[in-house]
């Protein structure tokens, strides 16, 4: 991990250090012994510090440059020991440096899951995970409150820290916070800034810095998440009286669409069927236990088939809609010859005007009452 350069001697000459890991923030320059010669030259390269710490007591911090061990860029160091200018004689002192880097890519996830109270679905729970990147800010404060004497300190040692620190402001700030969980994922950037603001706050206080935090992903329960399915589902079928119309009309319309096919023939005869069945059970309730008639009536014929119609309107569908419905809507104002309908079998969207079947609905309204 480290290089050392000795002079032939007993005092070392050059301090430095190359970090070939990824997971190293603090290491001692070991010199054991040896002692440090005054004049000697120390290296700090860009994304370190070193930290000298003489005899218990935290002196100078050194930043990327290049430097000459001597009194006048020792200041602490020179106080603690009394230096006068005239000083030439080897020190004892522990050297540690400090990675500044970025330690990217770290992992962070509710290990339980996390109550809230939601404005739609009132009292739930929900997970979450993410990445983080943290780095040493104040590496003298970094060494007095974290480091203390350890010779080598890694990232490994601290996160489970920092975790534990994310999990407790990320529940604070998302309870408190009263956005519904389905809004959530349109706001994990604003929510992922507020978190790392009040993590920042915190892990201040170890020397360290958030500068980024992301959230991936806010899950809820899976059983939560199947009534959200069912719900979601239901919402799609709208009103269920409606919708069993819908469907009914569109089955008559696609057998009228093919009159020739068997398959939509069965459609029509099934449908008109079923509804002579749904009479019959109707009539049959109040004689239940009765000796049927003799000569039970025929099942009536089925209706005839009517064209629904669907319009476009704000850049959203209504409908369907009878000819009828649409001849009100037109008395009504509601729609015009301008707008655009659609049926079954039709070539894609026409104004109102343009289909024969419904053009006669502008053509047929009543003149202007009297008086005007």
């Amino acid at each position: 991990m480290g290089i050392f350069d000795f002079l032939t001697g007993e005092f070392i000459d050059v301090i430095h250090w190359t970090d070939d890991t990824r997971d190293t923030m603090v290491w001692r320059f070991e010199r054991e012994g040896h002692e440090i010669k005054y004049g000697a030259k120390l290296t700090v390269r860009e994304g370190q510090a070193a930290v000298f710490v003489h005899e218990g007591q935290l002196a100078d911090v050194f930043t990327p440059g290049l430097y000459m061990l001597e009194t006048n860029n020792m200041p602490i160091m020179t106080t603690l020991q009394h230096w006068d200018h005239g000083f030439r004689s080897p020190f004892k002192s522990e050297i540690y440096y400090v990675n500044t880097t970025r330690f990217t890519d770290l992992k962070w996830g509710t290990k339980n899951p996390i109550m809230l109270r939601d404005p739609e679905f009132g009292p739930t729970r929900i997970r979450a995970f993410g990445t983080y990147t943290v780095r040493v800010r104040e590496p003298a404060l970094f060494m007095t409150e974290i480091v203390g004497t350890d010779g080598e300190f890694t990232m490994d040692e601290i996160s489970y820290q920092i975790r534990n620190i994310i999990v407790q402001e990320f529940s604070r700030v998302i309870a408190g916070s009263g956005i519904p969980v389905l809004d959530m994922a349109a706001n994990t950037a604003d929510l992922g800034r507020m978190i790392a603001a009040e993590i920042s706050q915190i892990v201040a206080g170890y020397g360290l810095e958030i500068p980024e935090f992301y959230i991936e992903n806010i899950s809820l329960p899976p059983a939560v998440e199947e009534a959200l399915d069912k719900r979601t589902s239901m919402g799609l079928a709208g009103d269920l009286g409606k919708f069993t119309q819908y469907s009914a009309a569109e089955a008559m319309t696609k057998a009228a669409s093919n009159p020739g096919g068997g398959g939509g023939m069965g459609a029509g005869l099934g449908m008109g069927m079923g509804m002579a069945m749904a009479q019959q059970m109707a009539g049959s309730q109040g004689s239940w236990g009765q000796q049927p008639a003799a000569s039970p009536a025929a099942p009536p014929p089925p209706p005839p088939v009517e064209h629904v119609w669907h319009i476009a309107e704000g850049g959203q569908t209504k409908g369907p809609f009878s000819k009828a419905r649409l001849g009100r809507m037109a008395q009504d104002g509601e729609i015009t010859r301008e707008t655009y309908v659609w049926t079954a079998g039709q070539d894609g969207w026409k104004r109102a005007e343009d289909v024969q079947e419904l053009a006669q609905l502008f053509t047929i309204l009543p003149p202007p009452p009297p008086g005007h």
